[in-house]
């Protein structure tokens, strides 16, 4: 097993983008808080989140990403069960989420992102001032966040069997306890 450490020099290797790095943290916050909710190894849930976009720059298409990624991930001594929880976040991977983890981290990886285009636009640019509601309407607004797949969103949340309020309130506590270290605190 690698440290959440040596997760992080990883992402810092092969992701330059503060944006991107800033995204893989978020989806740690929301990703740590299942597996302590779930009792599972939070070191490792962690260590996937983290690294589940770490080839994007490098590889930052479908046809690569991240399959071209997880032999890199390989040498670097990650564990299979980590590599396949990031390979199935990928729809068009062909590998189908199976565990919690999995599962968890395709449920987060959106939804983390839009949570965070939530908080951006807020007057204090703080994770603090966004709830559930807020998030709703926005994910009707088809031109606000384009990018972020609203279907992946409701989809994750029926993975887990969990209600979609639920699933964003929970993203977002998780994410308001690292506001600061996630770039959400606000100004």
């Amino acid at each position: 097993m690698i440290t959440r450490e040596q997760a992080l020099d990883i992402l810092h290797e092969f992701v330059q983008s503060p944006s991107l790095r800033r995204h893989a943290l978020q989806v740690e916050a929301c990703v740590a808080a299942y597996a302590r909710s779930y009792g599972e190894d939070e070191q490792q849930w962690s260590v996937t989140a983290l690294l589940h976009d770490f080839d994007y720059e490098i590889h930052p298409t479908l046809d690569l990403h991240p399959m071209a990624g997880s032999p890199i991930l390989e040498e670097r001594g990650v564990p299979a069960e980590i590599r396949r929880a990031i390979l199935s976040h990928a729809d068009y991977s062909g590998v189908p989420r199976e565990s919690r983890l999995e599962k968890v981290l395709f449920a987060c990886d959106e939804l983390s992102g839009f949570i965070s285009a939530t908080a951006l636009v807020k007057p204090t640019r703080s994770v603090a001032d966004v709830d559930a509601g807020s998030v709703k309407r926005k994910m009707k607004d088809k031109a606000f966040a384009r990018a972020v797949n609203r279907e992946d969103i409701v989809n994750g949340a029926a993975g887990l069997g969990v209600p979609l309020e639920e699933h964003i309130e929970f993203c977002i506590r998780a994410m308001r306890e690292r506001a600061a270290s996630i770039g959400l605190a606000g100004q």
